[in-house]
C-alpha cells in the first residue's frame, strides 16, 4: 500500500480510503489509484472479517429474472448463514458514489455480477479489494480470473429454429437483442447457422434486433407484420419481445398460432398463461444463481476452480404460440 501511494504521490491513508470505498477522494485521484492498484495487481490482505453475506448485483433488476436468481443464491447462501442483499447499479447518476466504492465499504463475503456491462476497472477494484468475484450469464467478456455461469444460448436457438423447420416453416423472422450483446449474438448467430444448414438462409427483410424489452418487439414485429409477404412464424430474443410481437399481431388482426407461430427465450413464469401460452426456450436462472453462490463461497475460502467457465443446459418447452403454417 505504502508502494503505490508513493507511486501516485498521496498519502497510504487516502490508498486506504480508496480500498475501503470511502469518501474524501477526488475523482481523479480515485482513478490514479486505482490504475496503479490494477497495474501491480494489487490484492488486499485478508486483515479484515468481511461482513456474512453475498451481494448480488444486476444491471437492470428486472423482477421476472432477479427473483429466480436471487432464489438459487439464497438457497445455497443460507445454509451457511450468511444474508444475500443486492445492488442495482443501472442509470445511476453520474455524480453518484460509484457502487464498487459501496461494495467494497459494505465488505460481504463475495459478489455475484448478474447480466453484467461492468468494465474491467470495476472488476479490478473489486480484486483489489479482496472481494471475491463471480459473472452470471455475463453480456459481455469477463476479464481474465473472473469465473462465470451462463446458459446454453447457441443450443438454444439451435432448438427453437429447428423446432419451427420442423413444423415446416420456410418464411421465419428473426428479432434479436442488443448488437453489443454477447448473449444476443450468440442466440441471433444459432438461429441463422440452423436455418443456412437447413437451406432456409434468412432473408435479410426479416431480420431485426433490438433492445429485450416489450415495446422493441411490439414496434420491431409490426414492422414485420407489414411486409408484402411477411413472416409465417417469429423466433424472438427473449420472452419480453416476443409478449411485442404478441400484440403487434393481435393489432395486425392475426391469430397466434393459426396466423403466426412465435417462440420467446427465457421461459418467463408468466409466458404459460397467456393466451396462447408460449413455446419459448428455458433458462435454469434458479440453478444458474445457486451454481454462481457455490462459485463465489468456493472463491471467499482460497479455493481454486476447476472450471471457470459453467455453461447450464437450455432446454425448448413447446406449449401452444407454435403450429404448422397456415400457408406455405
Amino acid at each position: 500500500m505504502a508502494s503505490i501511494a508513493r507511486l501516485a504521490g498521496v498519502s497510504a491513508p487516502t490508498v486506504s480510503r480508496v480500498l475501503n470505498g470511502r469518501a474524501g477522494v477526488s475523482t481523479e485521484t480515485r482513478r490514479q489509484v486505482e490504475s496503479l492498484l490494477r497495474e501491480h495487481g494489487y490484492r488486499r490482505p485478508a486483515t479484515m472479517e468481511p461482513a456474512p453475506s453475498v451481494e448480488v448485483v444486476f444491471y437492470g433488476l428486472e423482477s421476472y429474472l432477479a427473483v429466480s436468481i436471487m432464489r438459487g443464491v439464497e438457497e445455497v447462501v443460507r445454509r451457511r448463514d450468511f444474508a444475500v442483499g443486492f445492488t442495482e447499479v443501472r442509470g445511476r447518476a453520474a455524480l453518484e458514489r460509484p457502487w464498487t466504492d459501496q461494495l467494497l465499504a459494505r465488505r460481504p463475503i463475495g459478489v455475484i455480477a448478474a447480466h453484467s456491462y461492468f468494465t474491467p476497472q470495476e472488476y479490478a477494484a473489486l480484486a483489489a479489494g479482496g472481494i471475491p468475484l463471480v459473472a452470471l450469464d455475463p453480456s459481455g467478456v469477463p476479464p481474465d480470473g473472473v469465473p462465470a455461469v451462463g446458459s446454453a444460448n447457441w443450443s438454444g436457438g439451435v432448438a427453437a429454429a429447428r423446432h419451427l423447420l420442423e413444423l415446416g416453416h420456410r418464411r421465419i423472422a428473426v428479432i434479436g437483442g442488443p448488437v453489443e450483446s454477447l448473449i444476443a449474438r450468440a442466440r441471433l448467430d444459432a438461429c441463422r447457422a440452423t436455418l443456412d444448414a437447413a437451406g432456409v438462409p434468412l432473408d435479410g427483410r426479416f431480420l431485426r434486433t433490438g433492445r429485450f424489452f416489450f415495446e422493441d418487439g411490439l414496434d420491431l414485429g409490426r414492422g414485420l407484420l407489414r411486409l408484402t409477404d411477411p413472416p409465417t412464424a417469429v423466433l424472438c430474443g427473449n420472452d419480453l419481445q416476443a409478449l411485442g410481437v404478441y400484440e403487434a399481431a393481435r393489432r395486425a388482426g392475426l391469430a397466434i398460432p393459426h396466423d403466426l407461430s412465435v417462440v420467446g427465450f427465457d421461459d418467463l413464469e408468466c409466458v404459460q398463461w397467456c393466451g396462447p401460452p408460449m413455446t419459448t426456450v428455458r433458462q435454469p436462472f434458479d440453478e444458474m444463481g445457486a451454481t454462481a453462490a457455490r462459485l463465489v463461497l468456493a472463491l471467499a475460502a482460497g479455493e481454486s476452480p476447476v472450471h471457470t467457465r459453467l455453461e447450464l443446459p437450455a432446454t425448448l418447452v413447446v406449449r401452444e404460440s407454435t403450429a404448422p403454417p397456415a400457408r406455405p
